[in-house]
């Protein structure tokens, strides 16, 4: 067994004619934070769905924990997901339900007979930490996208998983609401220290989060080091990238 909690070794994905991702290999070690980063298209998300078995690699193998899950079934799967909770960048929470039932959602579904005190407790614990508390018998209708990724983000954290997957926790929200998820995102990181992905093309929130960066370019990883050792880096690919982002603010406040 490897002490990585995730791994890709030469994972090839493609849909139809279009090979998403060639060959990719990285990993990430237990308690640490990754950052996929990459333009529109290149398989950020996707990776993060292959390692749920959202989606299967045409090629490769994928290790989670240190067992190898390629081509495991969905009931297998199970197991895992209770683990590994992903984030998904609408939130996905129940329309149906209001934000302290979503946030409660997965401790119901355990069986059993439901504590309903300790449940309450937690759910309260959580909305506070994530400072979504005032909100708690609102619909997810009555959120903004950002809220809605907070209440998502409470929920995903419910179960106590090992392992936390972020699908582009900061992108279709306005620049204040991105600065104050990714406050969020990095105080849970330093109280939990749970291993993470953190899919995004949000430099400044990778600046913020990264123990380690996997940047992938035309379906490769064109680097995987640390974000000092991409910041020195003399590869074009990746100083047009990070000196694009750098320009974004000043021409906001140009706006």
């Amino acid at each position: 067994m490897s002490g990585h909690y995730f791994e890709f070794r030469n994972v090839w994905k493609s849909f139809d004619e279009n090979a998403v991702l060639k060959d990719v290999s990285f990993f990430v070690d237990q308690g640490e934070t990754a950052v996929i980063m990459g333009r529109s298209g290149v398989g950020k998300s996707v990776s993060l769905k292959l390692l749920l078995g959202f989606l299967e690699p045409d090629e490769g193998r994928i290790i989670v924990e240190g067992q190898d899950v390629t081509g495991w079934s969905e009931e297998q799967f199970a197991d895992v997901r209770r683990r590994v909770t992903m984030v998904f960048q609408a939130g996905a929470l129940f329309d149906s339900l209001t934000v302290a039932e979503n946030v409660a959602f997965p401790l119901l579904s355990r069986g059993g007979r439901p504590d309903w005190e300790a449940i309450d407790r937690r759910v309260q614990e959580l909305l506070e930490m994530l400072e979504v508390a005032d909100l708690a018998d609102h619909l997810p209708a009555d959120l903004s996208t950002g809220t809605k990724r907070a209440v998502a983000i409470a929920r995903a954290l419910a179960n106590n998983p090992d392992a936390i997957l972020y699908d582009e926790p900061t992108t279709m929200v306005d620049p204040l609401m991105a600065l104050h998820t990714s406050e969020l995102i990095a105080r849970l990181k330093e109280k939990f220290h749970k291993t993470s992905i953190v899919v995004t093309h949000d430099t400044h929130l990778g600046k913020k989060l990264a123990d380690r960066v996997i940047f992938l370019h035309e379906g490769r990883v064109a680097f995987f080091g640390t974000w000092r050792e991409l910041e020195r880096s003399e590869n074009p690919v990746l100083r047009n990238f990070l000196r694009q982002d750098e320009l974004i603010p000043a021409l906001d406040a140009t706006a």
